[in-house]
């Protein structure tokens, strides 16, 4: 049977699901390519936390904190969690019109 030939009514289960979502041919082209292996597909809610973190990390200025939290509907520690790395920036360059040793 060739790949034309396939119809939803020769798939049973899970295989059927997902090809009536997709569609037939898109459903061939994952068989062919991960035939036989598992794939993990993740969950719609965390992929759209990678969003949101970018989002807020784009609007953090290192004193919104709070607002964030009420915004997305989060703890203001996990606020600080998402944008750690951009507070460990932020505390170790000089405060802004500090004059450096070597600037002379």
């Amino acid at each position: 049977m060739s790949e034309q030939q396939i119809r939803l009514e020769d798939l049973y289960g899970t295989q059927r699901e997902i090809a009536e979502l997709i569609g037939v041919e898109n459903y061939i082209k994952l068989s062919l390519h991960f035939g036989g292996d598992n794939i993990y597909v993740q969950k719609y809610s965390e992929i759209i936390k990678v969003q949101r973190n970018n989002d807020i990390r784009e609007k953090f200025n290192g004193y919104n904190s709070d607002q964030l939290a009420r915004e997305y509907n989060l703890s203001e520690r996990y606020i600080r969690m998402i944008c750690v790395d951009l507070i460990d920036a932020m505390r170790s360059r000089p405060p802004e019109g500090q004059m450096s040793l070597f600037d002379y």
